[in-house]
């Protein structure tokens, strides 16, 4: 309780003692060791006539004794206790009793008697100390649980509790029953004949079997403090004889060639035997202590079946089969290999292994769909074979580089106007290996090159002042091949791509033709109409006629 609030004490204890109050006698429940607030009727005990208030208390053979009295004109009580009770008591504003240091001494009635003028009221308050246990604590405990059979397994203790505690027995969170044959529960209760306080012991025999190897035991105590205390769990050792062994490999899952092996034998009685006996490869070895024989660096000869067994019976015994997994490759074939465009190559996989592998073929580290056909070599089928198997934890892989070598081989020679339209760009593609080197029969302002599995793609920058025929020869240390490609000038037409440039050409011509074919026309035509004027003049036929016979004389005239 708050010693510095009597008040909100009252409070708290206010739903309880109201129901006391109205069954005949009001109770007060208070804690050992703390304030007890003993009210007078309830608060409602100063009436308007009040001469003094008096508080007295039952003894323990019955008779009535006095604590204090307070006259009504005075502020201060007068207290007549002169036992226990002298240095103890005080009484607050609303005329309640306060008794420090609570013991239990102090169950007993307490009454509030009120002097008026016209009557004289009591009020007996019943007091009621309550006192929380200690933590419960198992002791004595056994260091050992015998199978099937009644043993004592230990005492649950907690002391100092006002009423006394109540102790339960805990299996695995579940209470345990007292049936008198199994499980035997014998409490105890004892009391301080000082402070009066009471000490709960609870003794449990219980009878064990093979499944409360992983049982817990724990003890609860209830008491009407609330709320519940419960003790740590505690497992106990049971003892009983081998019936069965159990042999385990380890590792469980896949055990490949090069692993080690570890057979661990276990029998199921406690304690466990202190040798066991293990069957390799039917050879009997006494194994000490551990019950665990390694077999380091295990083959595929070591595949089989094996057992472990009790040292004095060989029947109860256990066995494990212990399978190795392997994985042997061979490629051929291996290393360089070189070949010629167009030869072929045979490729032979051999494998030996435990079960059927995953396998995968990879050619420069990108994944091939099948294992590659090189019925007819090309240079695109040059580059590093990885041929990798996989089985159950193991992998194997093999490998060889192709390099396929031929003469050189110009597949087309082409040219375009550069961006700018400035300059000509000659390409000359070709297929060969080792790499080709090239030569253009002229010169050029830039030179570029690349070489991507056996084409080569050269470019050459050219500002052609005439029309030229370009040569581009490509060779390598196993021959040379070219071509050549005729380049138009870009005096005249600069700015036109050499197509276009033709084109232009070809038009120009053909437009100066009919342009020239025009003018003569129009030309004969006027000479044709004058002819006509003159025919119709006589003066224009006469001197034809003239012209006629001048014509004809000079025809007869002989040579000079």
């Amino acid at each position: 309780m708050d010693t510095l609030n009597p008040e909100k004490n009252l409070m708290c204890l206010a739903s309880e003692a109201f129901l006391l109050f109205f069954l005949g006698m009001q109770k007060v429940i208070s804690q050992y060791g703390e304030t007890i607030i003993v009210p007078c009727n309830n608060g409602d005990n100063k009436p308007s006539d009040l001469i003094f208030t008096k508080w007295k208390y039952t003894k323990d053979d019955g008779s009535s004794g006095d604590l204090l009295v307070k006259q009504a004109q005075k502020d201060d009580a007068k207290v007549s206790a002169t036992d226990g009770y002298k240095d103890r008591i005080n009484i607050t504003d609303n005329s309640s009793l306060l008794i420090t240091k609570a013991t239990l001494g102090d169950q007993r009635v307490f009454t509030c008697m009120v002097v008026s003028i016209n009557n004289l009221d009591e009020y007996p308050v019943e007091v009621e100390v309550r006192k929380r246990p200690s933590a419960p604590e198992i002791k004595n405990k056994a260091s050992q649980l015998e199978n099937d059979k009644l043993t004592p397994l230990g005492e649950c203790v907690t002391a100092d509790a006002n009423p006394p505690a109540e102790i339960i027995w805990l299996k695995n969170n579940k209470t345990l029953l007292n049936d008198n044959k199994t499980v035997i529960i014998t409490p105890n209760i004892a009391t301080d004949p000082v402070t009066g306080l009471s000490s709960t012991k609870s003794s449990l025999q219980y009878t064990a079997g093979k499944q409360d190897m992983t049982s817990q035991f724990a003890c609860l105590v209830r008491h009407v403090t609330g709320p519940d205390q419960v003790t740590a769990p505690v497992a106990f050792s049971i003892h009983y004889p081998t019936e069965k062994v159990s042999l385990q490999v380890v590792p469980a899952s896949t055990v490949k060639e090069g692993d080690n092996v570890t057979l661990k034998c276990q029998a199921d009685g406690n304690p466990p035997p202190t040798s066991l006996n293990f069957h390799i490869k039917g050879k009997k070895v006494a194994v000490t202590g551990s019950g665990v024989y390694t077999l380091s660096g295990v083959t595929r000869a070591d595949s089989g079946e094996y057992k472990c067994s009790l040292p004095d019976n060989d029947k109860i015994e256990a066995t494990a089969t212990v399978t190795v997994t392997y994985l042997d490759l061979s490629l051929i074939p291996s290393g360089r290999v070189l070949k010629k465009y167009g030869e072929s190559l045979e490729v032979k996989v051999e494998k030996n292994s435990s079960s059927e592998p995953t396998v995968t073929w990879t050619k420069n580290n990108s994944k091939l769909e099948k294992q590659p056909d090189f019925s007819k070599l090309t240079y695109g089928h040059a580059g590093m074979y990885v041929c990798e198997m996989s089985v159950a934890g193991i992998k194997r892989s093999a490998s060889f580089h192709l390099v396929v070598e031929g003469i050189p081989v110009i597949t087309r020679l082409t040219k375009q106007q550069s961006t700018d339209g400035k300059n000509k760009v000659l390409i000359c593609e070709a297929e060969g290996s080792p790499q080709p080197n090239v030569q253009w029969s002229v010169n050029g302002t830039n030179s570029e090159s690349s070489y991507v599995n056996g084409k080569a793609t050269y470019r050459l920058t050219v500002v052609p002042t005439m029309n030229l025929t370009v040569t581009c020869q490509v060779a390598n240390n196993l021959g040379l091949d070219s071509k050549t490609i005729n380049v138009t000038s870009l005096i005249f037409h600069a700015d036109l791509p050499e197509d276009e440039d033709k084109a232009k050409l070809i038009v120009g011509v053909v437009v100066g033709l009919l342009v020239a074919a025009a003018v003569v026309g129009i030309i004969y035509w006027l000479y044709m109409k004058r002819r006509q004027g003159s025919w119709k003049t006589g003066e224009k036929e006469m001197g034809t006629s003239e012209e006629s016979k001048k014509l004809e004389e000079n025809s007869h005239r002989p040579d000079v």
